[in-house]
């Protein structure tokens, strides 16, 4: 029962994804909405590379608004992995590509990137 959707970028990148939602499982509720298990939400730039990967227990995905929303706890990662947010509670606009975490939120940064000489 893997679930997936995807969104791909406007031209002339149209070929390119612009993110990917996927999940273990997806059951379909009234209205349109699929309560998804194992959420994996990616963020792509126009070349390709994944800039944000997004984790969480399970999540609430409305088809018809492109959201996604969960009171529980999720985990956004860097594309090159080198920092990560967490927190509880989110809600993902796909349409503007959003994300609004709303408790206890932490980030970590794990590595940090050797600045420029002379800033």
């Amino acid at each position: 029962d893997n679930f997936s959707s995807v969104e791909y970028f406007g031209p002339p990148h149209q070929r390119q994804m612009k993110s990917r939602l996927s999940g273990a499982e997806a059951r379909p509720k009234a209205g349109g909405l699929l309560v998804i298990t194992d959420l994996k939400l990616e963020i792509f730039d126009t070349n390709g590379v994944m800039e944000v990967v997004i984790r969480a227990p399970h999540c609430v995905y409305d088809t018809q608004k492109g959201e996604a929303n969960s009171p529980g706890h999720l985990r956004l990662e860097t594309g090159d992995g080198n920092s990560h947010v967490e927190g509880d509670g989110f809600l993902w606009r796909q349409s503007s590509s959003l994300l609004t975490i709303s408790n206890n939120v932490r980030t970590v940064i794990e590595k940090t990137s050797e600045t420029k000489a002379g800033l």
